[in-house]
């Protein structure tokens, strides 16, 4: 079976070689904004799935931050979330913000695309290798990345609007060289900050098709089967792109998810102990909400 992130790129590039479709493909103002795609109906719904999971109390401290948006139709994102906007440390998952950053310096001929930067790229996504992101990030330039995710063009980090991807550290034994504003995090994000990066991904307004490919390739294939990756073994006609994280009490993952003829971002951030099983045990009921939602919509159509 082709491998749904090449069946996106080969979407995009016929959109953009005919002329239509993505006008524009490095801004949001393509799509809708997920700040303009909160849905009613759906934020019920996972708030019945966190309680009916035990963990409204989690939610209720802080301590659990979860998301789920369904962009099948990128053009009518469906938004729900509970603490989306609070910044949490993210451990390696902010490494999708230095994934970005060299994808943006190969597209501006600032970075070669050399075979040590490419298995570089892929390893510290799909293996979480951290001296392979600690190589990229200072290829792509430590304070260029945040300047990048600061940009009006990126806007994934927004101190009025509760932070977002922050990467202010190597990662190396060696000392933050800039905290975020908001948290005074190293290595930070916010479920919703992350949520657009997956989005923008997976409609193609963050780099142009080549690079928009390599991106998707590096999160394929998850080496590291854990949290969400575990808890959707088994599900048929499913692929997951993703990112994770831990450290310490802190877990994180992050998920563009391919699931029949849906596709759906979830994303997970939990300070505690047990934040690892939360996740896991969090991913099947998740991907059932979503499989619920598009039966719901075939019965309003008949």
């Amino acid at each position: 079976m082709k491998t749904a992130y090449s069946l996106v790129v080969i979407l995009i590039s016929f959109f953009i070689g005919a002329g239509c479709g993505i006008a524009d493909t490095t801004a949001d103002h393509s799509y809708p904004l997920l700040t303009e795609a909160a849905d009613d109906g759906l934020q019920v719904q996972l708030e019945t799935l966190v309680r009916q999971q035990g963990l409204t109390r989690a939610v209720e401290a802080g301590q659990l931050s979860i998301l789920l948006a369904i962009v099948t139709n990128p053009e009518r994102p469906r938004l729900a979330h509970f603490n989306g906007h609070e910044m949490m440390y993210a451990a390696s998952l902010p490494k999708i913000a230095i994934l970005l950053g060299a994808a943006v310096a190969i597209e501006e001929g600032r970075l070669a695309l050399t075979p040590d930067l490419h298995d570089d790229m892929v390893r510290m996504i799909r293996n979480s290798c951290n001296d392979c992101a600690t190589r990229v990030l200072e290829q792509v330039g430590r304070d260029r990345l945040i300047r990048l995710l600061q940009s009006p063009e990126y806007d994934f980090y927004d101190p009025a609007g509760g932070g977002g991807l922050w990467v202010g550290k190597d990662y190396a034994p060696t000392p933050a060289y800039r905290r975020d504003p908001v948290a005074q995090l190293s290595h930070g994000a916010t479920a919703f900050q992350v949520a657009r990066f997956y989005y923008r991904l997976n409609a193609g307004t963050l780099v142009n098709p080549e690079y928009t490919s390599l991106m998707l390739e590096a999160l394929s294939d998850p080496a590291i089967s854990h949290k969400f990756v575990k808890g959707l073994k088994g599900v048929p006609d499913l692929e997951v792109l993703r990112k994770s994280g831990t450290w310490r009490n802190f877990h994180s993952d992050s998920a563009l998810v391919h699931f029949e003829d849906e596709t759906y971002i979830i994303v997970g951030l939990a300070n505690h102990p047990d934040g690892g099983k939360w996740l896991t045990q969090l991913a099947r009921p998740l991907n059932d909400l979503v499989k619920s939602q598009k039966r719901q919509s075939r019965l309003a159509r008949n």
